[in-house]
């Protein structure tokens, strides 16, 4: 009677695939962070912000698209952002080689300059995140400047060139303040923000809400920002209250639908990491979740969204 062969060693099962948390991951404060729908305000903040570089805001002018597609070049920019914060970690790496890929070719990766952009990101989201009441100590802004890092080795920069630190970011502002400038093309960046181009039928929405988001993110800059632009700076506990009052009225609106929004990145992470993974920066962020606590009890009324 035949026997047979012998099979050989068994091969250990490898058991089932681990999701992949991407570059960041659900315990990083970016995860928790960039859910709340704050941020779209930290975005405008951010371009007023970067348009005060004159060789920084020139290249853009120059060489982006932001003349013909301003809008198209936003919705790009915050899709690289959301793919960065909660996409898989191929998909990225995949988007920063595209980007880096495109600074090249036209000529605008310059380290200082790749700097700056970051540095007034990174300042923005985290500084308008924080005065819009996210619970925060200090030891996580820290991490968030530390996590990003990440995001400014994706753009083509040394990581170790950008600031590890709130105090190293602060730093750096005090080096380059310098430098700025409000000239032509910081004065065409405020055109566009004041007053962007869309189709008739969105003019009033334009007036009621865009006007209004985009001149609470100027009114979040800092002074020497305001005095760049040859305006006064506001009172800031107005400007608190103001941004309190408009980031809860954001938070009101329920989190799903907010993020249904193309192009989903915060649902498909939860579909790919399980609801686990719901970013909730009210709930997982602050001295009670950094002490090991749970805090969702304590949430604000219309902070998650729930």
């Amino acid at each position: 009677m035949r026997q047979d062969a012998d099979p050989g060693p068994a091969v250990p099962d490898p058991g089932p695939a681990v999701p992949d948390p991407g570059l960041f991951g659900p315990g990083s404060v970016t995860w928790q962070l960039h859910g709340d729908p704050v941020m779209w305000i930290a975005g405008v903040r951010a371009l007023w912000l970067q348009a005060l570089h004159p060789v920084a805001v020139r290249g853009i002018m120059i060489n982006s698209t932001f003349r013909e597609d301003p809008w198209g070049r936003l919705l790009r920019t915050a899709s690289f952002v959301g793919t960065l914060s909660y996409g898989t970690a191929a998909a990225a790496e995949a988007a920063g080689a595209r980007v880096r890929k495109i600074h090249r070719l036209l000529g605008v990766d310059d380290p200082g300059l790749l700097l700056w952009v970051h540095c007034a990101e990174v300042d923005s989201y985290l500084s308008v995140a924080r005065r819009s009441g996210v619970p925060m100590t200090d030891a996580q802004a820290d991490r968030y400047v530390d996590e990003h890092r990440v995001s400014a080795r994706l753009v083509g920069l040394d990581p170790d060139a950008a600031p590890a630190s709130v105090a190293a970011l602060d730093a750096y502002f005090e080096e380059i303040r310098p430098r700025l400038a409000g000239g032509p093309d910081a004065r065409t960046v405020e055109d566009f923000l004041r007053r962007p181009p869309v189709k008739p039928v969105l003019v009033p929405a334009r007036e009621v809400i865009w006007r209004r988001v985009a001149a609470l993110a100027y009114d979040t800059l800092p002074p020497y920002a305001h005095a760049l632009y040859g305006t006064p700076a506001p009172d800031d506990d107005t400007v608190t209250h103001r941004l309190v009052a408009t980031a809860n009225l954001l938070r009101c609106v329920p989190a799903r639908l907010r993020w249904r929004l193309p192009p989903r990145h915060i649902l498909r992470a939860m579909d790919r990491l399980g609801p686990g993974a719901r970013p909730d920066p009210y709930a997982n962020l602050g001295p009670r979740a950094e002490a090991g606590e749970d805090t969702r009890a304590h949430t604000r009324k219309g902070a998650s969204g729930r």
